[in-house]
């Protein structure tokens, strides 16, 4: 075993023990056992790679320095300047070799201005009543044969969940988006200051001529982070509500068909829908203030409903669902108030 471990400083562990014919486990196994001299022993340092007799001397290497490093090179790759060196007629070296001797002056590294994605803060909005917070989308509906869509404009009111406003276009267009915002606007009677419109990074929400029209009106806009749905979450729910409706069909045969179709829902979702996140009204009573008399009468109901059978309601008298005092998107981690 002290043959292993003297010949093991030298040639490492593995090859000693197969010269000696010694299993691996056995030398292990024994060497705590082994003198203190023998088994504390410093392996000798490794030796000093000699130089390859193919590296370039000194000379040569102050001279590809020196190309490397002139004004008409300076700018220009390793595999640039061997090309245009042999074009001339003149070897010095290898591209690889250019390539080391710029890394060992640490001259190589990415000079091209990269790519830096603007850190975007998520938006954290509140409404605590109908027309303070209004979330717009487009979404897209099939047409007649492959590739052909129609595009579906909706603006929805986040605290209510009422469709404020809707179009159905061939093409997703700002100018088309603007008509309908001003349009929506005049018909809610929105005034400056009231009202902030929340959507998505697409390109017809970020145009300027929509900007400038919502400076003129009063409307503070707001857009959520790049590939975050959830920034935009009520449009989203309500565009999955749509398509996942029975009547909803694969395709639409043309734009009049898509327009018969939404004429149809939106009523049926403004006013019979019942929606789970403001108390299972529909949107038209919480926008238009009748909820609180509709609750009271749900819960006249339950009172009588109680007097009459006590025994059918096991753990308490039962209680209309509440409404909505407020609702959020993205809601702060420290606030205090309830999430809807």
């Amino acid at each position: 075993m002290d043959a292993v471990l003297l010949l093991s400083t030298t040639v490492g562990i593995d090859s000693a023990c197969g010269a000696l014919g010694v299993a691996r486990a056995s030398f292990y196994r024994l060497r705590p056992l082994l003198g203190p001299t023998l088994s504390t022993q410093v392996p000798a340092p490794p030796a000093a790679r000699p130089t390859p007799a193919r590296a370039l001397d000194a000379e040569e290497l102050q001279t590809v320095r020196t190309v490397l490093n002139s004004e008409r090179f300076q700018d220009c790759s390793p595999a640039a300047i061997n090309a245009t060196l042999l074009d001339e007629g003149r070897y010095l070296c290898s591209t690889r070799t250019m390539y080391r001797v710029l890394q060992q002056d640490s001259a190589t590294r990415e000079r091209r201005n990269q790519l830096t994605h603007p850190q975007y803060h998520k938006p954290e909005l509140l409404a605590t009543a109908p027309n303070q917070l209004w979330s717009w989308d487009i979404t897209k509906l099939r047409g007649p044969v492959k590739w052909t869509y129609f595009y579906l404009y909706v603006i929805l009111d986040v605290f209510s969940r009422y469709v404020v406003g809707w179009m159905l276009a061939p093409r997703e267009s700002a100018e088309l988006a603007k008509k309908l915002i001003e349009e929506t606007c005049e018909k809610q009677n929105i005034q400056p200051g009231q009202l902030g419109l929340h959507a998505d990074r697409g390109s017809a929400m970020r145009s300027k001529a929509l900007a400038l029209l919502l400076a003129d009106l009063g409307v503070t806009k707001t857009h959520s982070r790049p590939y975050t749905s959830n920034d935009n979450p009520y449009s989203e729910s309500q565009f999955r509500n749509m398509k996942y409706r029975p009547e909803f069909p694969d395709r639409f045969g043309c734009i009049q068909d898509g327009r018969a179709f939404c004429q149809t829902f939106f009523p049926w979702y403004n006013d019979e829908h019942r929606h789970s996140g403001i108390g299972m009204m529909s949107p038209a009573m919480v926008h238009h203030g009748a909820a609180v008399a509709v609750r009271e009468q749900r819960q006249h109901v339950l009172d009588a409903a109680y007097r009459d059978h006590p025994e059918r309601f096991v753990r308490r008298p039962p209680s209309a669902l509440q409404l909505p005092t407020e609702v959020w998107i993205n809601k702060p981690i420290n606030s205090d108030k309830e999430t809807h």
